[in-house]
């Protein structure tokens, strides 16, 4: 409009939108499939894979499956994998122990996927118990029934040696035990796995979103785990968690669930100059997944859009069940 004073508007943002391309040469957020790390889940004594019900495309794999599903994501660009194992139910028991049998469906999994992909993927592990339990916790109980810090720790230093013995090249401690990154570091150095990387879950926050993850690795969980992962209300105890980590030897740096806890990922990749991750959980994924199957949003938009906040606020990586898909939409 003209005035007086002169013509407005004088300065037109809308000038840098006006066309495919030239938003993608403005754009100030780019994904790469090298972004992405693919969680995958392999279950002990299947012979096809079972497919999870809340989660839409997404299965418990079988030896030969998850093979196959490195591979392909592999092919696709993605940087990563990270493997969790779902032992037969007769197996489990109050101390995990099928987490550090040598010969447990975790251990074998990491040596299938380094056989099939060698060190071209980068194979990561839960180092947690919840999997491996009769009642599903994180650790090993006392005799109260409360979750035992410090007993706990001495399972993942073992969880550590026997994942790195099968050729994992990173280990993800996810129990949010304190202490755990410093006890799992020492572990590895101590018995030749100086080069194997930990990937601290640094704030992982007790979600409504793990819902469907439980269908996934078939959990026995009684309880919750409120007195061991952060309470949601709260920000700054993250950075004292990430403090520690680090001082502990955290190689890497993760935030968990990633959509509710954006702010969250933000302060913590301001604050640190080592890779930060973030993992768009299983209830992140049915929502979208849900949403479209009703017809309510555009499925591609939303999951793209997602992944590009997270990218956003800060992660170099991003934990994410749709990894090999969207990799091969990025290429």
């Amino acid at each position: 409009m003209s005035t007086t004073y002169g013509t407005f508007p004088g300065s037109r943002p809308r000038r840098l939108r006006t066309s495919p391309a030239m938003r993608r040469m403005v754009a100030e957020t780019r994904l790469h499939p090298a972004d992405l790390i693919l969680p995958a889940f392999v279950r002990e004594g299947i012979g096809t894979p079972v497919p999870i019900t809340s989660m839409p495309g997404v299965v418990q794999h079988t030896r030969d499956t998850l093979r196959k599903a490195a591979v392909e994501a592999l092919e696709a660009g993605v940087s990563g994998i990270m493997l969790f194992g779902v032992p037969e139910e007769s197996k489990k028991d109050a101390a995990g122990t099928a987490g550090t049998d040598p010969d447990g469906i975790l251990q074998v999994a990491i040596r299938d996927v380094k056989a099939e992909v060698g060190d071209e993927l980068v194979i990561m592990s839960d180092l947690c118990l919840d999997e491996f339990t009769d009642h599903g916790h994180c650790g090993v109980l006392d005799a109260s029934g409360r979750v035992d810090n410090d007993a706990t720790l001495e399972r993942y230093a073992e969880m550590a040696q026997v994942q790195a013995d099968a050729g994992v090249h990173a280990v993800g401690p996810s129990g949010m035990m304190d202490g755990q990154v410093g006890v799992i570091r020492d572990a590895l150095d101590q018995t030749g796995h100086e080069d194997v990387s930990v990937l601290a879950y640094t704030a992982k926050y007790a979600s409504a979103f793990y819902g469907p993850f439980r269908e996934a690795v078939g959990s026995s969980l009684q309880g919750d785990r409120k007195t061991y992962q952060q309470d949601p209300a709260n920000s700054r105890e993250s950075l004292r968690e990430l403090a520690l980590d680090l001082a502990e030897g955290a190689d890497m740096v993760m935030v968990k669930p990633a959509l509710p806890y954006l702010d969250i990922l933000a302060k913590v990749a301001e604050a640190v100059d080592v890779p930060v991750a973030a993992y768009q959980i299983s209830g992140e994924y049915a929502m979208v997944e849900a949403a479209a199957a009703n017809g309510w949003i555009d499925r591609d938009r939303a999951i793209m859009e997602t992944l590009t906040s997270v990218k956003r606020a800060g992660a170099n990586m991003i934990l994410t069940y749709w990894a090999t898909e969207v990799a091969r939409q990025l290429r």
